[in-house]
């Protein structure tokens, strides 16, 4: 499953992240999404993928609204993006 985190303090790293949702499951990949015009600086939001479900969908509902790094998080099911035209 892919999950959106939200409200993600621009100090966090992908490690720090990924450690966060491992304790639910297996985190198969961690993203910060960085603004490239801007010293690659974070924009406050990224993805996690975890290889089970069940083990997602707990991460959801324990992770959102917890406070990592002075900030609540925003957390959800991705959604699969929509094509620009």
């Amino acid at each position: 499953m892919n999950i959106y985190v939200g409200n993600l303090a621009y100090s966090l790293t992908e490690d720090d992240l990924a450690n966060e949702f491992a304790k639910f499951g297996e985190v198969t990949s961690a993203k910060i999404i960085v603004d490239r015009e801007n010293n690659d600086r974070s924009k406050g939001f990224g993805f996690i993928e975890m290889s089970d479900d069940a083990a997602a969908q707990k991460a959801i509902e324990e992770l959102n609204g917890k406070e990592l790094d002075g900030r609540n998080l925003r957390v959800n099911e991705a959604k699969p993006r929509q094509p620009r035209y």
